[in-house]
């Protein structure tokens, strides 16, 4: 083979790449091809409700096991930390085969604390969530003439002060002819391709007829089994009389002391749905208006502040530096004697602030999670944090946070020096404040969280061991890159002050409102460009909702960076205009104030939209979760005012030649 050859290989080869990376899915994900006859076997998530926000595993209730045994499925940090827990079932088919009146197994009789528990579960309106291949069982339902699409089932149902438990389950499985894998795979001949690949003396394996799952549905039933008659039945063998199954009326009722007899039926049929979209039907964009209402609302807001900068930059500070470079040098000085304004502030308005150390460690903090936000969501929106792939969101998250530990060091290590005017002494302090501030609190809140939750025994629960995995994390990854990036930012130059700072501080005039209640109203901006896909991420987040418009998402950031920076920066020349120059905090909490009103939304949230939501507990993570997620935008928002008032004020006063 010459090299042209190999050239060409590997150019199919990168292209292929390319293309399966910027589809919907991970390369590498491929479709998994099924022979006619092949056992395809379901597996069960955790039991989730949003009445409580608490999941709980499969086999807390008594549902049938499989004879093999539980097993977990293999999970990813990410997976773990949402409180996923996958583990096998004993329902399982066989590919192209319908069957019906699947006998799968009795349960003993339910004990006092076993039909205590199932009924409390069936209140709190628990969900049961199947899947096969990957894909979650969907439930579709008829209400005022329109069709709703559910992920999983009920447990049971409270009819008239009894209760009811879907017992029978109705499963249609959607599958497609399988078509040939991936041209990435033919050619490098790897293991994905190796059943498309003919060899000499053996039958191609193309011939086979094969097909894969490209849908999942189930109808749950509650119907009353004859016990006598299913004692000498063994699982996966056929029910002795004909199962009706009507999603309508239900008839199998839990008693204590009786047992519950589960059994299932599967149908197969021939859908038109290829494998790349077979995850439509669970990802159909509802409210694509209210999206783009949201970027339109948006960006009015950007126009407008984007006006009132421009009259900041070029009638009001332009005008008065053009002016004043065109006088002579006693008309200069005369003039230096009748300064108003963001003028007479020079020589204080590069003064060190209060509390400059954690200032500092907030903004570097600040640019590690607002770096950390944008290349999360910027691969989410390339396809390769589908939710297809479980906790690849929350891993990715984690991933990036840690190397951008290195950002934060050297961001908080060379504003600490600027501020003191190239002082080296307390580098190392404040590099390791940036390395334990924000994950501290953050380990501190989840700490505390994970207490009740463990209390609760629900999977939400991040277990002992991946509690030192993620110290690890921290302490071997983090805090040492952060710890590298302040070295860096140790030995590169500081930030020169284009003006003297005075040794004497000048008195501040006495203002009409108070500067505070500025800070405070100037939030109400970025919260307004934000609010609407708010929502979607809070029905995500809580009410089981799939969220994937990433793209939407990563618009709504980008206007949400451009409003902080505009919101603070004209916020700062408004204190420096009244001759207040201590604008380094303001500057911060004036875009960072955002995290107020989400926070108030928070509660509006829980109050409105989460009424449902029951217990103390549940209320407490809620608002633990809120608070954890408040803080992190503080941070975000907060940085990105105070680094561009910073360049405002640096280029403002380096503009200008006062002694």
């Amino acid at each position: 083979m010459n090299s042209m050859d190999r050239f060409g290989i590997w150019v199919v080869v990168i292209l292929s790449v390319a293309q399966s990376s910027f589809g919907f899915y991970l390369p590498g994900s491929y479709p998994h091809k099924y022979e006619i006859g092949d056992y395809l076997n379901v597996k069960v998530n955790s039991l989730t409700s949003i009445e409580t926000e608490l999941p709980f595993t499969y086999y807390s209730l008594p549902f049938c096991k499989p004879s093999e045994g539980i097993k977990d499925s293999a999970e990813n940090l990410g997976e773990l930390l949402m409180g996923d827990r996958i583990e096998n079932s004993p329902y399982r088919f066989k590919m192209f085969k319908n069957e019906s009146e699947i006998f799968l197994c009795q349960t003993d009789k339910l004990s006092a604390d076993s039909f205590k528990l199932l009924k409390k579960r069936i209140d709190e309106m628990y969900q049961v969530n199947p899947m096969l291949d990957n894909l979650p069982a969907i439930r579709y339902s008829k209400k005022d003439g329109y069709v709703l699409r559910w992920t999983g089932y009920p447990v049971g149902i409270k009819v008239q002060g009894v209760y009811y438990v879907f017992n029978h389950l109705k499963f249609k499985v959607l599958v497609h002819k399988y078509e040939e894998a991936a041209n990435v795979a033919r050619v490098m001949g790897t293991g994905d391709a190796a059943e498309v690949i003919p060899t000499i003396g053996k039958k191609n394996a193309d011939d086979v007829p094969g097909y894969m799952v490209v849908g999942f549905e189930v109808v749950p039933c509650s119907f009353a089994h004859n016990g006598d008659s299913t004692k000498k039945l063994k699982m996966y063998e056929r029910y002795t009389t004909p199962i009706k199954c009507d999603s309508i009326s239900v008839s199998m009722s839990v008693k204590e002391g009786q047992s519950i007899v589960f059994s299932y039926e599967v149908s197969f049929e021939e859908s038109d749905i290829k494998w790349p979209s077979r995850w439509d039907a669970y990802l159909k964009m509802e409210g694509s208006k209210v999206h783009w209402f949201s970027i339109l609302n948006s960006l009015m807001v950007i126009t407008f502040l984007a006006g009132i900068v421009l009259v900041i930059f070029l009638r009001t500070v332009r005008r008065d530096l053009t002016r004043y470079e065109e006088l002579d040098k006693e008309a200069q000085a005369q003039m230096n004697e009748e300064l108003s304004g963001w003028k007479l502030v020079v020589g204080d308005v590069f003064r060190a602030p209060s509390n400059p150390s954690l200032l500092c460690v907030m903004v570097g903090d600040g640019v590690q999670i607002l770096g950390m936000a944008v290349v999360t969501i910027l691969f989410a929106a390339l396809g390769f944090m589908s939710p297809a792939s479980r906790g690849t969101l929350i891993t990715g998250m984690l991933f990036f946070y840690m190397i951008l530990g290195i950002a934060a060091g050297y961001v908080a290590v060379r504003l600490w020096r600027t501020i003191g005017c190239g002082e080296h002494r307390g580098w190392m302090s404040v590099a390791w404040k940036a390395a334990c501030f924000f994950p501290g609190i953050a380990f501190l809140i989840l700490t505390t969280l994970n207490f009740l939750l463990w209390g609760s025994h629900s999977t939400g629960a991040i277990p002992f061991s991946l509690f030192v995995i993620l110290l690890l994390l921290w302490f071997c990854i983090s805090v040492p890159l952060t710890l590298i990036g302040g070295y860096f930012g140790a030995k590169a130059p500081h930030i020169e002050f284009p003006v003297r700072t005075n040794q004497i501080p000048r008195e501040i005039p006495a203002q009409k409102y108070p500067s505070w209640l500025l800070v405070l109203g100037a939030g109400t901006l970025p919260f307004g460009t934000l609010f609407i896909e708010l929502f979607f991420i809070m029905s995500s987040i809580w009410m089981g909702r799939v969220y994937y418009v990433f793209g939407f998402l990563l618009v709504v950031l980008i206007l949400l960076v451009v409003v902080c920076a505009e919101v603070s920066l004209v916020l700062t020349y408004m204190h420096l205009c009244v001759e207040d120059y201590k604008w380094w905090w303001k500057s911060f909490f004036a875009s960072g104030s955002v995290a107020i009103y989400i926070f108030i939304y928070s509660i509006n949230y829980l109050v409105f939209d989460l009424k449902s939501l029951s217990g103390p507990v549940s209320a407490t993570l809620y608002l633990g979760y809120s608070l954890f997620m408040v803080l992190a935008i503080m941070l975000a928002t907060g940085t990105i005012g105070f680094l561009s008032s910073f360049w405002f004020v640096h280029y403002l006063f380096s503009s200008v030649k006062l002694d």
